[in-house]
């Protein structure tokens, strides 16, 4: 990631021009044409040799090939527009026109006016656009045969904003033929990205769109692609008085959807009243909703409608994910991470990716002076909402701290005079500033920006403070109120922003005042920069609305290349703690597949770097900093109501029905407090839940006692949902209690309450632990807010333990979060409070490896042995200490530890070793060679470990041996339920142990796939021994008993061995059949599957390995 900030706009200007010849020959005549450098010396280069007199030409027309949405075109479209208008066109750019009739066409052209289809887009899908549409269309016709009886699948895209998901999702209906699409969206204002992909884009030619302002259904061609856009408002409204569906919308209802696209799922799908919403007129409501009921899911299980697939796009559906709405293979991800990463990886040119710009998170700690006022006391943090409350209404509309926020208004440019200023005036570089209207470097680039404020009469009271004329800094700018019903709604109000940097975006300058609306799936290209002026307490909608200046904004050079305009936008913070706990809460929401708090920060921080202006300097600050600050302002009293969050718990119909089918788990509830009360609460709830479901997608016109029957029982299942949901929060709120009284740390706290600890759970909690491994299983708690919580709760724990002299953690190797665990290293450099443990010399780090089930299920039979007596010798003779080589730390090596004894080296894991000692049933983790160096461990000299390395073999696989899993049921005979694998006794190895250590390898031969498997009821794997090729591979190193088992196993298809280089001098060895079979059938789901997840445990991320098995699908056939 580059280090350099505030990349600057190039000089290029995009123009329209026409210059006359004034030899009277070309009278009459106009040269059109297009350039980005100036006009006069554009024109001088087509006449390049001098004449005698005056100038050969005269430049009659220059105006900005630009549009008000900051887009540009070309001369073409000029050139179409005269052509279809009657104006005869001579050789090259010649016209015979007036230059009125070019005003014109430049006018119509600019303004998008003439109601003709104009596609002057060719472009294709980005290489995860292509990925999130073969793996929906995929998902979607592999459920074809099982549909019958069933719901209609539906599909999620978890997609980053910016993703271009209206263009994928047009792409999706294309590729699989869909006639009737039907588009919904609680936010209006996104009907211009909708409209303008259908009909610019070359790929849609014929398709039509239908809008409430627009073209209307019945005057479609139903031969055609129809595309229905709508607010959930303009189609699914009921009449207020008689709850039926309105007449005009009867259409909607009555129609047979291919594909219905939820748009901004997020918004309104968590709110306890989206369902009211229906019957709004405006888009002005609010969307932070971090702590509203996320139980209410709004899915197309509550409409009206009929659909044959259903797509969901979201660029922040982390409750949908927690919740289990969605599986695995329904969701499609990608992240800013991801695609700032693919953009810097990308190699040779045309980059897809070059034209989306960087994002950057500038913070600011302001002046004491101004932010006193509006300090919250008990949290002692600058309150955003507070600083810019206003009273009245329009033109009336004031500040309450009218004053401070003027000093605001002064300091951002650079005129606030007061001393302390030099608390952010003192920058890295003499002279620099960093404010956004004072530093010239971003002063050039901000000429549009958006400020998103707590209500209506904070926006018009700044409105109206910009006017006055001591702001006259900020009278060269327009100033646009987008809040409040004069603004209008959806596109009504985008037009006006739009309209405001006419004639020429380059040039213009505006700023856009708003409190919600735009802040949502709209584009605005010149914007390049955000100003958070409020409060939010959900990152999502904080992210969502940052999102908006992250548009790529381009033109076209005169050869067609394309320029970038907008290398890098800003989010600019002014309450610093606020806006670092924000992007640490985001970072955790995101990445749901790491476990370690300050990784998932430093995985968007590499891409998003966040610069923080605080004690009189300017400074990058990393994931630990992050950390640091976020958490400085933490009480006791916040950490807590960290454990009331209902987010922490999932009671939606998919869970409540999970409890239902296994009535353990229903008693197990009836032992939490209280839940006894409410054993027939969780039927009535799902039961009500879909009663009233169908009858509102029935639609029938209901009589007013029906209606307030339908309203009485909506309030009964809620109310009751709400019960158990509080219910479940209270027994979350007595974990905090249990770490208290716990002494153990080394360990997650899951692995605590369900190994260690039991008994002392069960006093604090009342369950079993077997109990709470069943609720968890579930899905009932929120895994990673429950890691978040414990994390934060512990350092704010042990930082008040350490200041009275006391460490809890002293002594121990790792600190648990819920259900992971960190190194102490880890936990340290994540904690800057424990400055004494810090200075402490590097521990030896010893880890947990997780036990098998049954390893587990023993230990619980004997939870009160600690220690076991030592066996029988298990190791070969003559152990006598030898000098330390690290050529000699290999997989059965014996060393001695000077406290745990003999033991065997059983694993290596990059720098460390895992040994499995004589006296201790657990394997223990030592890094590799401090624990040697440092006289820990000692290699002991074994006249059996060679003979050990020359049992072993390196089994390389290249088909579903590739998941773990899988390859176990070969040596245990064991089934695999997720895998559909019955179990097999009469295949058993004798030595069941499982692979000393695995790498992930490349093999050197061409993979297939043919034959029939009636195992994978399908085609399965193959290498083309005589064909070169690329194929992953993974290697296990297993004993050669094992690896003849295995082979045996196989069957008679794979027969015909193939010898690989070796690895670490043993022996590696794959297997085929020696002829290349051409009878390929299809690939069944369950072996893609358990290919890819095999894939997924060596490194090779999702999408990449969809790729690689549809590719060699593909070849497979045409072979």
């Amino acid at each position: 990631m580059s280090k350099e900030f505030f990349p600057q706009r190039p000089e290029s200007k995009p123009m329209i021009y026409a210059y006359e010849d004034v030899n009277p020959q070309y009278a009459g005549l106009l040269k059109i044409g297009y350039t980005t450098i100036n006009v006069e010396d554009r024109v001088k280069q087509q006449y390049p040799t001098l004449r005698p007199g005056g100038t050969p030409y005269r430049i009659v027309f220059a105006e900005p090939a630009i549009y008000a949405d900051g887009g540009s075109f070309m001369d073409h479209a000029i050139h179409k527009y005269l052509e279809r208008h009657g104006f005869k066109r001579l050789n090259g750019e010649w016209f015979r026109c007036t230059v009125r009739d070019l005003k014109a066409a430049y006018i119509a052209v600019r303004d998008r006016t003439e109601n003709i289809e104009n596609r002057d887009w060719n472009f294709s899908m980005r290489p995860e656009q292509a990925d999130a549409v073969y793996k929906t269309k995929t998902y979607f016709e592999s459920l074809k045969s099982e549909r019958k009886g069933f719901a209609s699948p539906k599909f999620l895209w978890n997609a980053k904003m910016r993703f271009g998901k209206t263009f994928a999702s047009y792409q999706l209906a294309k590729q699989m033929g869909f006639k009737r699409v039907l588009i919904l969206t609680f936010k209006p204002a996104v009907q211009s990205a909708w409209e303008e992909d259908l009909s610019r884009h070359v790929d849609f030619e014929g398709w039509q769109f239908v809008s409430r302002n627009g073209k209307t259904y019945e005057e479609c061609d139903k031969k055609k692609p129809i595309v229905c856009f709508g607010s959930f408002q303009d189609y699914l409204g009921v009449d207020k008085d008689t709850g039926s569906i309105k007449p005009k919308n009867e259409w909607v209802h009555a129609a047979a959807w291919d594909l219905v696209i939820f748009d901004e799922y997020h918004f309104g799908a968590w709110r306890d009243s989206a369902r009211k919403l229906f019957d709004m007129s405006s888009d002005e409501f609010d969307e932070d909703t971090d702590n509203s009921n996320q139980n209410e899911l709004l899915d197309e299980t509550w409409l009206p409608i009929t659909s044959s697939y259903y797509l969901y796009l979201s660029g922040t559906p982390f409750r949908a994910i927690n919740s289990g709405e969605f599986i695995e293979e329904q969701v499609y991800n990608w992240t800013y991470s991801d695609e700032q990463r693919a953009k810097e990886n990308w190699k040779g040119p045309d980059n897809p990716y070059a034209e989306l710009p960087r994002m950057v998170l500038m913070t600011y700690e302001i002046p004491e002076a101004i932010r006193r006022v509006a300090m919250n006391g008990e949290i002692n943090e600058f309150d955003l909402n507070m600083f810019f409350e206003a009273k009245g209404k329009g033109k009336d509309a004031r500040f309450v701290f009218e004053n401070e926020v003027q000093k605001w208004l002064d300091l951002i440019c650079g005129d606030y005079l007061d001393s302390s200023i030099t608390e952010i005036k003192v920058g890295t570089k003499r002279g620099q500033s960093f404010l956004p209207f004072k530093e010239t470097a971003l002063l050039n680039v901000l000429s549009h920006t958006v400020w998103f404020l707590p209500n209506v009469a904070s926006c018009q009271a700044m409105a109206n403070l910009l006017k006055q004329k001591q702001n006259s800094f900020y009278h060269s700018y327009t100033v646009n109120v987008c809040a409040g019903t004069e603004a209008g709604v959806g596109l009504e109000a985008l037009y006006p922003v739009q309209d405001s940097m006419k004639p020429n975006p380059l040039e213009t300058k505006t700023i856009t005042l708003t409190c919600g609306k735009l802040t949502t799936g709209v584009t605005v290209k010149p914007w390049t920069g955000i100003f958070m002026l409020r409060n939010l307490k959900s990152p999502e909608t904080y992210f969502q609305a940052a999102f908006r200046v992250q548009s790529p904004w381009t033109i076209k050079l005169e050869n067609g290349q394309t320029e970038i305009i907008k290398k890098e936008c800003y989010v600019f913070d002014f309450a610093l703690n606020r806006a670092l706990k924000q992007i640490a809460d985001y970072s955790t929401r995101l990445n749901i597949n790491e476990t370690n708090p300050e990784k998932k920060v430093e995985e968007i921080t590499n891409f998003l770097p966040v610069l923080a202006y605080k004690d009189g300097a300017m400074k990058e600050i990393d994931s630990k900093e992050i950390l640091d600050i976020a958490m400085s302002g933490t009480s006791a009293t916040l950490l807590a109501r960290r454990w009331e969050s209902a987010l922490l718990v999932n009671v939606t119909d998919l869970v409540l029905k999970r409890l239902l089918a296994n009535q353990h788990a229903m008693d197990v509830l009836m032992k939490i407090e209280g839940f006894r009360s409410l054993n027939k609460d969780i039927t009535t709830i799902i039961a009500k839940s879909e009663d009233v479901k169908q009858k509102k997608k029935e639609g029938k016109k209901l009589t007013p006692k029906e209606k307030k029957q339908l309203t009485d029982e909506e309030k009964e299942y809620k109310s009751k949902r709400k019960e158990v949901q509080e219910k479940l929060i209270k027994f979350a709120t007595r974990i905090p209690i249990f770490m208290y009284l716990t002494d153990f740390r080394e360990y997650s706290l899951k692995d605590v309450i369900t190994q260690i600890e039991p008994k002392l759970f069960k006093k604090v909690t009342g369950l079993e632990v077997a109990d709470f491994e069943l609720l968890v299983s579930l899905g009932i708690f929120n895994g990673p807010l429950m890691d978040d919580a414990v994390y934060k709760f512990k350092r704010y724990e042990d930082a008040s333990l350490e200041y009275t002299g006391i460490n809890k953690h002293a002594g121990e190797e790792r600190v648990g979060l819920y259900d992971t665990s960190l190194s102490r290293e880890e936990y340290e450099q994540l904690d800057s409070s424990q400055q004494s443990s810090m200075k402490a010399p590097k521990p030896i780090r010893e880890t947990f490896v997780p036990k098998s089930s049954e390893e587990r299920h023993e230990e619980r039979q004997h939870r009160e042995v600690r220690r076991e007596e030592p066996k029988e010798e298990v190791f070969v003779v003559e152990k006598k200490p030898i000098t330390f080589d690290r050529d000699l730390v290999v997989i059965g090596a014996i060393v001695n530890h000077k406290a745990f004894g003999l033991g065997k080296i059983v694993d290596l894991k990059d720098d460390y070793v895992v040994i499995k000692f004589d006296a201790f049933k657990d394997k223990k983790m030592f890094e590799n060679p401090n624990a040697f160096e440092r006289g820990f461990l000692t290699l002991m000299e074994s006249s059996g470990t060679k003979k050990e390395k020359n049992e072993l073999v390196w089994y390389v696989c290249y088909g579903s041996n590739l998941c773990l899993e899988r390859f176990m049921c070969y040596l245990t005979g064991k089934g695999s339920d997720k895998y559909h694998i019955e179990p097999n006794p009469g295949h058993v190895c004798s030595d069941q142990t499982p692979p000393r250590d695995s790498k992930a390898v490349i093999v050197p031969y061409d993979m297939y796939f043919a034959k029939y498997s009636e195992w994978w009821n399908g085609s399965i794997a193959f290498l083309d021994k005589d064909r070169k090729g690329k194929t992953y591979g993974r290697a296990y190193l297993i004993s050669k008993k094992q690896y003849e088992h295995v082979k045996q196993c196989e069957g008679p298809l794979y027969r015909f061995e193939i010898n690989l280089d070796a690895i670490d001098g043993i022996p590696a060895v794959t297997f085929t059949n020696k002829n290349r079979f051409i009878d390929i059938r299809r690939v069944s789901s369950d072996y893609r599957r358990v290919i890819i997840d095999g894939l997924k445990e060596i490194g090779i991320d999702e999408t990449e390995a969809e790729r690689y098995i549809a590719e060699r699908i593909d070849k497979s056939k045409f072979y």
